[in-house]
């Protein structure tokens, strides 16, 4: 029971993990920069698209003109946020058929499953991780670049930032608690536990038929 619950959480947490990855990937908050020059306006910008984003409400976005006019960086970020998105749908995939909850197969390959899903996820959290903190690491080197005038806007962090920190974050704690629900039972799962029951089962019926033999 201590490991099947433990499988629950870790797939819940993975499931909700993918989608703040998701939603880190299509959102332009990324980036955003607001200037003194025009108070009543910022700016935001996304992997796919940027945004100008006025106080009285409204938003105006434009996506990108061609792939090859972007920036090495976004270039790099969108490639591995949807290698993320893909690592963690074939994490789920896989790993789906070697719950204890799942009659799919028995033994061993329950628990090779569930081990290479947990691998995925673990993977799939460091994918994504990567580009958002490479992000985060760019805004804050070029804010605090001392031969930029204090006058220039320099860019900070948008919401989507975080959102793909607390995702790929999340995803690491899946795939290990995926993982360790794996290998929490030393005896292998439910099938040795019923052959156990099985066992003492026919060493009863054996017994009694000695008793009522003598």
């Amino acid at each position: 029971m201590d490991s099947c619950a433990l499988e629950l959480l870790a797939m819940l947490l993975f499931v909700a993990a993918w989608l703040c990855v998701l939603a880190s990937t299509l959102l332009p908050q990324w980036l955003t920069m607001s200037t003194a020059l025009l108070p009543v306006e910022s700016y935001e910008l996304g992997l796919w698209e940027t945004c100008v984003v006025q106080d009285v409400g409204g938003m105006e976005c434009r996506a990108y003109d061609s792939l090859l006019g972007l920036s090495r960086d976004l270039k790099l970020s969108r490639f591995l946020m949807c290698a993320s998105l893909a690592v963690g749908v074939l994490g789920l995939l896989v790993a789906t058929p070697g719950l204890h909850m799942v009659n799919s197969c028995r033994g061993g390959p329950k628990r090779i499953l569930t081990s290479i899903g947990g691998v995925l996820g673990v993977v799939s959290g460091v994918l994504c991780l990567v580009p958002v903190s490479y992000m985060a690491h760019l805004a804050v080197m070029h804010f605090f670049d001392d031969k930029v005038p204090d006058v220039v806007p320099r860019w900070e962090f948008g919401d989507a930032l975080f959102i793909g920190w607390a995702g790929g974050f999340l995803l690491v704690v899946a795939g290990l608690l995926l993982v360790s629900a794996c290998w929490y039972s030393p005896g292998g799962g439910t099938e040795p536990a019923l052959q156990r029951r099985y066992q003492v089962m026919s060493t009863d019926v054996s017994f009694k038929k000695r008793s009522e033999y003598v």
